[in-house]
């Protein structure tokens, strides 16, 4: 389908290359990403409305952390950039970080998180090192 604008020319969306196709490893990363974004979103939501929320200060901290450095590498793979995995080791780092957090808190939402943290440090760490 081809799209014209106003002046009746071809739209530059429709002249842009396609993307090349994601691995399976890189899309098991994305995923995994996607999903420690959303958890450590939760959990972060959830840490602020618990009545000991000044002992979770760093906690917290490092939940804001880990799911900007999830969003950042899920973009980064999706577009196949070439730093993509740089940016998945730094990812699996922080994951790391914020389950080691998580995991001091008892909460169903900090268990949760730091699960979900632990297996997108562990995907990150895979994509990191898979031949591109």
């Amino acid at each position: 389908m081809q799209t014209t604008n106003v002046t009746g020319t071809r739209s530059a969306v429709n002249q842009m290359p396609m993307p090349t196709a994601i691995n399976p490893t890189m899309q098991a990363c994305i995923d995994a990403c996607n999903a420690c974004l959303q958890a450590c979103e939760e959990c972060y939501s959830a840490c602020l409305s618990e009545p000991d929320v000044q002992a979770r200060i760093h906690c917290i901290q490092v939940l804001r952390d880990c799911a900007d450095i999830c969003s950042m590498a899920s973009q980064y793979m999706s577009r196949n950039s070439e730093f993509s995995q740089q940016f998945c080791n730094l990812c699996a780092t922080i994951c790391d970080a914020c389950a080691a957090e998580c995991a001091k808190f008892q909460d169903t939402h900090c268990q949760n998180c730091a699960d979900i943290c632990r297996t997108c440090a562990d995907e990150c760490r895979k994509m990191s090192t898979t031949k591109m």
